[in-house]
Protein backbone atom coordinates (compact mmCIF):
# COMPACT_ATOMS: atom_id res chain seq x y z
CA UNK A 1 0.00 0.00 0.00
CA UNK A 2 1.05 3.66 -0.98
CA UNK A 3 1.72 5.22 2.05
CA UNK A 4 3.27 9.32 2.06
CA UNK A 5 2.34 10.53 5.84
CA UNK A 6 3.75 13.92 6.51
CA UNK A 7 3.64 15.64 9.95
CA UNK A 8 5.53 18.44 11.88
CA UNK A 9 3.87 21.31 10.62
CA UNK A 10 1.93 24.59 12.67
CA UNK A 11 2.15 28.00 13.20
CA UNK A 12 5.74 29.78 13.42
CA UNK A 13 7.11 33.62 13.71
CA UNK A 14 8.90 34.78 10.77
CA UNK A 15 12.56 34.07 11.20
CA UNK A 16 11.33 30.48 13.51
CA UNK A 17 11.87 27.02 12.65
CA UNK A 18 9.72 23.84 12.18
CA UNK A 19 11.47 20.53 11.29
CA UNK A 20 8.70 18.31 9.19
CA UNK A 21 8.34 14.66 9.08
CA UNK A 22 7.41 11.86 6.46
CA UNK A 23 7.30 8.28 6.94
CA UNK A 24 7.06 6.99 3.33
CA UNK A 25 6.35 3.16 3.15
CA UNK A 26 9.01 0.66 1.70
CA UNK A 27 7.64 0.54 -1.87
CA UNK A 28 8.41 3.67 -2.66
CA UNK A 29 11.63 4.78 -0.17
CA UNK A 30 13.85 2.02 -1.02
CA UNK A 31 16.42 3.13 -3.65
CA UNK A 32 14.60 6.06 -4.96
CA UNK A 33 14.96 9.71 -4.74
CA UNK A 34 12.15 11.35 -2.77
CA UNK A 35 11.24 14.85 -2.94
CA UNK A 36 9.67 17.80 -0.69
CA UNK A 37 6.93 20.17 -2.54
CA UNK A 38 4.49 22.64 -0.91
CA UNK A 39 1.15 24.01 -2.10
CA UNK A 40 0.17 27.37 -1.04
CA UNK A 41 -3.56 28.72 -1.47
CA UNK A 42 -4.86 28.94 -5.22
CA UNK A 43 -1.06 27.68 -6.16
CA UNK A 44 0.15 24.07 -7.86
CA UNK A 45 2.32 22.25 -6.29
CA UNK A 46 6.26 23.38 -5.91
CA UNK A 47 9.00 21.59 -6.09
CA UNK A 48 11.24 22.63 -2.64
CA UNK A 49 14.06 19.72 -2.04
CA UNK A 50 14.86 16.48 -3.41
CA UNK A 51 17.42 14.15 -1.83
CA UNK A 52 18.62 11.11 -3.51
CA UNK A 53 18.62 7.81 -1.61
CA UNK A 54 22.23 8.21 -0.85
CA UNK A 55 21.91 11.53 0.66
CA UNK A 56 22.64 13.89 -1.96
CA UNK A 57 20.04 16.67 -2.05
CA UNK A 58 19.11 20.29 -4.39
CA UNK A 59 16.75 22.46 -3.16
CA UNK A 60 14.07 25.18 -4.98
CA UNK A 61 15.90 28.70 -5.19
CA UNK A 62 13.69 30.17 -3.05
CA UNK A 63 14.99 27.93 -0.15
CA UNK A 64 18.40 27.45 -0.90
CA UNK A 65 20.33 27.90 2.56
CA UNK A 66 17.55 28.00 5.20
CA UNK A 67 16.21 24.45 4.42
CA UNK A 68 17.92 21.10 4.83
CA UNK A 69 16.44 17.50 3.97
CA UNK A 70 18.03 14.62 5.26
CA UNK A 71 16.37 11.14 5.37
CA UNK A 72 16.93 8.04 7.65
CA UNK A 73 16.76 5.07 4.96
CA UNK A 74 16.47 2.41 7.96
CA UNK A 75 13.21 4.35 9.34
CA UNK A 76 11.71 5.09 5.56
CA UNK A 77 11.44 8.65 7.10
CA UNK A 78 12.16 11.90 5.75
CA UNK A 79 12.76 15.37 7.41
CA UNK A 80 12.81 18.84 6.45
CA UNK A 81 14.82 21.10 8.30
CA UNK A 82 13.03 24.69 7.61
CA UNK A 83 15.20 27.35 9.12
CA UNK A 84 14.79 31.39 8.85
CA UNK A 85 11.51 30.88 7.83
CA UNK A 86 9.15 33.92 5.85
CA UNK A 87 5.64 34.46 5.26
CA UNK A 88 6.17 33.12 1.84
CA UNK A 89 7.25 29.50 2.63
CA UNK A 90 3.35 29.72 4.08
CA UNK A 91 1.86 26.25 2.35
CA UNK A 92 1.12 22.72 3.25
CA UNK A 93 3.58 20.79 2.72
CA UNK A 94 4.38 17.24 1.10
CA UNK A 95 6.48 14.26 0.90
CA UNK A 96 6.46 12.22 -3.08
CA UNK A 97 8.84 10.18 -4.95
CA UNK A 98 11.13 12.33 -7.25
CA UNK A 99 10.09 11.35 -10.86
CA UNK A 100 7.33 8.81 -9.88
CA UNK A 101 4.89 11.09 -8.23
CA UNK A 102 2.55 9.02 -6.04
CA UNK A 103 -0.94 10.29 -4.94
CA UNK A 104 -0.38 13.06 -2.53
CA UNK A 105 -0.60 12.23 1.14
CA UNK A 106 -2.73 14.61 3.34
CA UNK A 107 0.39 17.39 3.97
CA UNK A 108 1.13 19.61 6.79
CA UNK A 109 0.55 23.10 7.07
CA UNK A 110 2.93 25.78 7.82
CA UNK A 111 2.06 28.73 8.93
CA UNK A 112 4.39 31.95 9.32
CA UNK A 113 2.56 35.11 10.29
CA UNK A 114 3.26 37.20 13.02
Amino acid sequence: QVQLVESGGGLVQPGGSLRLSCTVSTSIFHNNAMGWYRQAPGKQHEFVAGITYGGITNYAASVEGRFTASRDNAKNTMYLQMNSLKPDDTAVYYCNQVGNRRPWGRGTQVTVAS
